[in-house]
């Protein structure tokens, strides 16, 4: 299979995947290395297609479905209280984002749309030296979130501030970088 066809049959296995598929998936339904996937995936994208990689593997971000930004603010022992809220009402973390005064706005795709995922999520910050990403802002931090419908975004921004999660963004917090 020539690297062209390739590059189309990954789009298109991505296209019909109900989640993330992971590099080691795609190169062995494509019988070719994890390398090949790594940069045949830049090629994909550098052709304009959105493809995100979340901790569970590649998916195509979807643009078709509500989306919102959240901003929020919690302790680090409230990272799986948060999330769950979100999966629970039918919705995704798709990503977080924090906007550091110095660094700027950083984000890391996430996928998050069930409390396995979240569990998943979890697990890797705790068995590694890593510390969520929220850290360097003091626990302050954006949540882009998609759902089937605008009503379960409603309700999701709802239990967000009903928990105390939901903060307003500032004036500077406001652009392109942060939609």
């Amino acid at each position: 299979m020539r690297g062209e066809e390739r590059r189309e049959k990954i789009v298109a296995l991505l296209g019909a995947a109900e989640g993330p598929l992971s590099g080691a998936d795609l190169a062995r339904e494509l019988g070719v290395s994890r390398q090949v996937i790594v940069q045949d995936i830049a090629l994909i994208r550098r052709d304009g297609v959105d493809v995100a990689s979340t901790h569970r593997g590649y998916v195509l971000a979807r643009r078709d479905v509500p989306r919102r930004m959240f901003k929020v603010h919690h302790e680090e022992d409230q990272v799986q209280e948060e999330l769950d809220l979100i999966v629970d009402l039918g919705a995704t973390v798709e990503d977080v984002v924090v906007n550091h005064r110095t660094y700027g706005v950083i984000s890391v795709a996430l996928g998050v749309s069930s409390r396995r995922d979240v569990a998943r999520y979890l697990a890797d910050i705790a068995t590694s030296k890593s510390t969520p990403l929220s850290r360097i802002t003091s626990g302050y931090h954006f949540h882009h979130v998609t759902a089937p419908s605008e009503e379960i975004l409603d309700e999701v921004e709802a239990a967000l501030s009903e928990h105390g999660f939901l903060v307003e963004r500032l004036p500077y917090e406001v652009g392109e970088a942060l939609e």
